[in-house]
């Protein structure tokens, strides 16, 4: 049962008052025994967390992709100094002259910006060089491991219409709820209801308003990619022409095992303007993976990243004060 009840909480969690209920009549268990099965999963660290996940940009949130050139001897000290940024949520140390890489996100009120920021990080941190690579397009953001086994190899990837919506105090209250892993109970979203003095009901419709907006991407569990047996994942870069950019795109995000896929600027020291992450259990797959998207799109110049070192991985933590708090510090 646990692979699929894995395979089903990534996809969508259903967010109704009795979820872990719902998830049981779809596996032909029993609520107690779904419970116990994910408790088990978090003790055993392979479930991360199980949240509502935000599209960064659409909250006014401006983000980017950053990869720094740190000497050898400093490398402890700079992803110290980087982690403690509240923006960065991502923070790897990968097989490359640009040896750090992580995901940098500034608030919408920020006085700093974005640049300023990464520019105060790499003088901290003693980088001597740092590459910017903010989303041009995305092709896929999908976090899904393929816990049975039986997923197919390429999968159709659609692009959902998204409505607009005019973020409302109310809106912003159950963002800062729903971004907080859930409590393993019969009732997990009983407490958000309490606390913002709303029903489930009024609390589900809000959370339809944010997911059909765009401004959630969905609700779903995040796994620990190494404890659940995925334990190779490579940033695979291509320097793609530009007017093959989007029709190159769309064909490596169908690849089921790539998880991100991006459109990102190149410069005179960074050849590759088109990322996609790519997930394995082991090494080899993950280069037999990238050979054949190689050989399926006829790209000769790419190369592989590996991650041999997580410094933070967590979610980013919306509308929270630790960003201001930061760029106060900053300033001293």
């Amino acid at each position: 049962m646990h692979d699929e009840l894995l395979y089903q909480m990534q996809h969508a969690f259903p967010l109704t008052q009795r979820p872990f209920r719902e998830l049981a009549d779809t596996l032909g268990s029993s609520e107690e025994a779904v419970m116990d099965a994910v408790r088990q999963l978090k003790e055993e660290r392979i479930i991360r967390q199980t949240s509502a996940i935000f599209d960064t940009k659409r909250l006014g949130y401006k983000s980017s992709l950053v990869a720094f050139k740190v000497p050898e001897e400093k490398i402890e000290d700079a992803a110290e100094i980087i982690n403690a940024h509240p923006g960065v949520s991502h923070n790897y140390l990968r097989n490359h002259d640009y040896n750090i890489w992580f995901t940098m996100a500034v608030a919408p009120d920020t006085a700093l910006g974005l640049e300023k920021t990464i520019d105060i990080l790499k003088e901290r941190s003693g980088a001597e060089d740092a590459i910017i690579l903010p989303t041009l397009k995305m092709f896929k953001i999908k976090v899904q491991m393929d816990t049975t086994g039986k997923r197919a190899k390429k999968e159709k990837v659609h692009k959902a219409a998204h409505k607009e919506i005019d973020l409302t105090p109310e809106h912003i209250e159950v963002i800062k709820a729903l971004q907080k892993d859930i409590d393993i109970v019969a009732e997990p979203f009983a407490d958000i209801t309490e606390v913002l003095g709303i029903t489930h009901e009024k609390l589900f419709e809000i959370a339809t308003e944010l997911k059909e907006s765009g401004v959630m991407r969905r609700f779903a569990t995040i796994l620990n990619h190494r404890k659940a047996g995925f334990g190779a994942n490579a940033m695979s870069v291509w320097s793609v022409p530009e007017e093959k950019g989007e029709e190159i795109g769309r064909q490596l995000a169908e690849f089921s095992a790539v998880s991100h896929c991006y459109l990102r600027p190149r410069y005179p020291n960074w050849p590759y303007n088109l990322f996609a992450m790519v997930h394995a259990k082991t090494q080899e797959e993950c280069d037999t993976l990238i050979k054949e998207m190689a050989q399926e799109t006829g790209l000769k110049e790419y190369g592989k990243l590996y991650s041999t070192r997580e410094f933070k991985k967590q979610r980013l933590v919306y509308f929270d004060d630790a960003f201001g708090a930061w760029e106060e510090s900053a300033k001293c």
